[in-house]
């Protein structure tokens, strides 16, 4: 039954001439190298999020020794986090096409026969579903997120977090156990310098030997149908699907007229709107529940709670002390960015003066009058309270805050993760959180 053509564990079941190690290995090394920044980039998005810091900030409060590289997150260059996310996010779009060519190389060992042949052989199987299935739980998930302020079942974070790991780790085991081979199966073909035969069989011969390791498994077909694209070809057409996806992306980290190109990625097309509040946003003052009554001028009052005692101020009153400006972007974790605004309203380490700390400004604890969705809380490091571009804004681009952008006060701080620059602020609580 194991050679019956009609079953999917048999080698002539997979008949495709494209199949080879050659096009597996140019694959392979590829991501590779993207993979390898991708999970970086994500445990450095994480450590953004300053989780360490406060219980509000932590979205996966389980982690255990899975934090150990968390560090304070700094406040420049400004672009920091734009940067780090936007190729995140980016880089994983881009190599899906490459991810999917890949999965389809290797599709025929998933079903080879005998399951394993030696303990050895077991773990490398064990580590190729865990890494087929990581992978592609961990692009699904990311693309959901993305496009569809996701709509998986569960949290993104805890399980997008885990899920990193647990496909990494497999990762790894894999590219120990197959980035050899296939950088040799690389050299050999850049050192025969052959082109794929017409009838889609790799030069110098491979395919036909046990190419250590590579071939074993059933890669290469016995019995492989007529060829309608070489192996070079097949990798042009994969890498112009990432790259038409790069384009259809890119835009919304790197703003500007490349903006209107976004078309996968959220907030695509041009800026809404237009005037000094005409830039992109996450969530709007009605889906957050704030009210216009709940921001009047008569109503709303910002507190502010330290060693002095609690003081509450009207906008009038903030506006009435020192005036500061800073020029910085909004970066969300979708991956999306603004270009820079100009904000201006009072330096939080100045309100960290009224409120009884007259050296250094300690952590903040931030509350929002926001009444829906996630991040209606979050905390700042005292590294980002004392940045003299830390503001409290009441204003953006010479005008007042619109009601969705958080008047009546916002925080804004440099290299943050957008959702830590806390919109519609009610409290300010500085000291131990």
């Amino acid at each position: 039954m194991r050679d019956d053509p009609r079953l999917p564990s048999s080698p002539g079941f997979w008949r495709s001439p494209l199949r080879g190690p050659w096009f597996t290995s140019v694959l392979g090394l590829v991501l590779l190298v993207g993979v390898t920044v991708l999970f970086v980039t994500g445990l450095v998005s994480y450590a953004a999020y300053n989780p360490g810091l406060s219980r509000v900030n932590d979205t996966t409060p389980d982690k255990g020794l899975l934090g150990f590289y968390l560090f304070a997150w700094p406040t420049g260059p400004v672009w920091l986090y734009r940067f780090t996310q936007g190729l995140h996010v980016t880089l994983g779009i881009t190599l899906i096409p490459v991810l999917l060519a890949k999965l389809w190389s290797v599709v025929p060992r998933l079903f080879a026969l005998p399951p394993a042949r030696s303990l050895a052989h077991a773990l490398e199987r064990v580590s190729l579903l865990l890494l087929v299935g990581g992978g592609l739980f961990e692009f699904t998930t990311g693309v959901l997120n993305v496009q569809l302020d996701y709509v998986f079942p569960g949290s993104f974070y805890p399980l997008h977090f885990y899920g990193a790991w647990v496909f990494f780790a497999a990762f790894l085991a894999h590219a120990a156990l197959k980035a050899p081979k296939a950088v040799r199966t690389v050299r050999r073909r850049m050192r025969d310098e052959g082109e794929p035969c017409e009838d889609g069989g790799e030069s110098a011969g491979a395919g036909r030997v046990d190419d250590g390791g590579l071939v074993e498994g059933g890669l290469v077909s016995p019995d492989p149908g007529p060829p309608t694209v070489s192996r070079r070809g097949a990798l042009w057409l994969v890498g112009g699907g990432s790259l038409a996806l790069f384009v259809t992306t890119v835009g919304q980290s790197l703003g500007g007229p490349l903006r209107r190109t976004a078309l996968l990625a959220p907030h695509g097309g041009s800026d809404p709107g237009s005037g000094p509040n005409a830039f992109q946003i996450n969530k709007t003052a009605a889906y957050a529940g704030v009210r216009a009554k709940d921001t009047g001028e008569e109503v709303w009052r910002l507190v502010v709670v330290g060693p002095a005692g609690t003081r509450r101020l009207s906008r009038a009153e903030l506006l009435r002390l020192p005036q500061y400006s800073s020029s910085l972007p909004i970066a969300c974790v979708e991956g999306w960015s603004t270009a820079d605004q100009w904000w201006r309203g009072v330096r939080l380490r100045d309100l960290a003066a009224l409120a009884g700390f007259d050296g250094e400004p300690p952590d903040l604890f931030v509350e929002s009058l926001q009444r829906h969705g996630a991040f209606r809380r979050g905390a700042l490091r005292a590294n980002q309270v004392a940045d003299p571009r830390s503001l409290l804004a009441l204003r953006v681009n010479g005008e007042d805050l619109s009601p969705d952008h958080g008047y009546p006060a916002r925080i804004i701080v440099p290299a943050a993760p957008g959702v830590l620059c806390t919109k519609w602020v009610a409290r300010l609580t500085f000291g131990d959180l």
